[in-house]
């Protein structure tokens, strides 16, 4: 590739209100806590910021409220060069929000998010119609679930009647249709949500997933037309999905983790860069590894995203071996 790859995210911005505590309450107690911050997000706005961050030309189509939040939403955005000429503004409504609680323990967190999706939930499809005239122009659709399905599925058509890719992160966990999951190239859920898309368990022994079941779901989900399912894991890495074996990636451990909370839409956000500069997919999932590893070593979801300066100098010092750093020459 010769250009910068064009990505078009789809999703959400949501305004992350964050408490953290050496301990969750129960219910009915109440704790101190450490202190609160506020930090602007949205899985949509994350993926979409990483991409650009990480050097691709990135757009980005969703909906914010009339208020305070709705403008500061946008700041990291238009900073990072991302185009915001499509994000409405919709009056008389709430931008999304997200209360997170941030348990600290040692040099490790947890997080427990309630997001409230305010004007995310009101994108229409008639909305989103200029992308059908425009969507060939684009090398990749990124997608989540923290706006109407609808919109999802009419922006997932247009992509494959142009014979662009969709990568979907199917987060927060929502139960899909098999015809949506069918216009899909990458699946990028976490352990529970590819349990949720095909009714099937996904059990733990010893600490380790049972293969077995992975392998069920994996089967499950090419049986729907999903041609690449990557399985993240946490702290554990993650799990490739194909056609004749299950592949691990490990995590990139980091000496402090402070905030788990954009982890994942990091990992996607680097993922859709690396496959669409070309990169082998393994190489890919590797850059996405090294990347979503500088992210749990920050508090915040957007402050958190690295550049691509810094996600190669963590690879550099790791001494990774086998990685052609000139194909990503095209993003500086």
């Amino acid at each position: 590739m010769q250009r910068k790859p064009r990505i078009l995210t789809v999703g959400s911005f949501v305004m992350d209100v964050i408490a953290t505590t050496d301990r969750v309450p129960a219910a009915g107690q109440t704790v101190y806590g450490r202190d609160f911050h506020m930090a602007p997000g949205g899985k949509g706005a994350n993926q979409a910021l990483q991409c650009a961050r990480l050097g691709a030309d990135v757009t980005m189509m969703g909906c914010v409220g009339d208020d305070l939040f709705g403008e500061r939403l946008l700041e990291p955005m238009r900073a990072a060069g991302v185009h915001l000429d499509h994000v409405i503004t919709r009056s008389g409504v709430s931008s999304g929000v997200g209360h997170v609680t941030l348990e600290i323990q040692g040099n490790t967190a947890q997080n427990r998010i309630v997001v409230i999706p305010g004007a995310n939930r009101t994108l229409t499809p008639a909305e989103v119609s200029w992308i059908q005239q425009e969507i060939g122009s684009y090398d990749l659709v990124l997608l989540q679930l923290e706006i109407p399905l609808a919109v999802n599925r009419v922006v997932a058509r247009w992509a494959k009647a142009a014979g662009v890719p969709v990568m979907l992160n199917p987060a927060p966990a929502t139960e899909l249709d098999d015809e949506l999951l069918g216009l899909v190239t990458w699946l990028i859920p976490n352990e529970q949500e590819a349990s949720m898309e095909t009714h099937l368990p996904l059990r733990t022994e010893d600490g380790h997933l049972v293969e077995e079941d992975l392998r069920h779901i994996a089967d499950s989900l090419w049986d729907k037309g999903v041609a690449h399912t990557v399985i993240t894991l946490g702290g554990h890495g993650s799990v490739v999905v194909e056609a004749d074996r299950l592949r691990y990636v490990p995590c990139i451990a980091m000496p402090h983790v402070a905030d788990p909370t954009a982890a994942g839409d990091s990992f996607v956000g680097a993922l859709a860069v690396g496959v669409t500069v070309g990169l082998p997919y393994a190489r890919a999932l590797e850059f996405a590894s090294h990347t979503a590893a500088i992210t749990v070593s920050r508090m915040g979801a957007m402050p958190s995203l690295p550049t691509l300066e810094e996600v190669l100098a963590l690879m550099r010092e790791r001494n990774y071996q086998g990685f052609d750093f000139s194909l990503l020459d095209v993003l500086k």
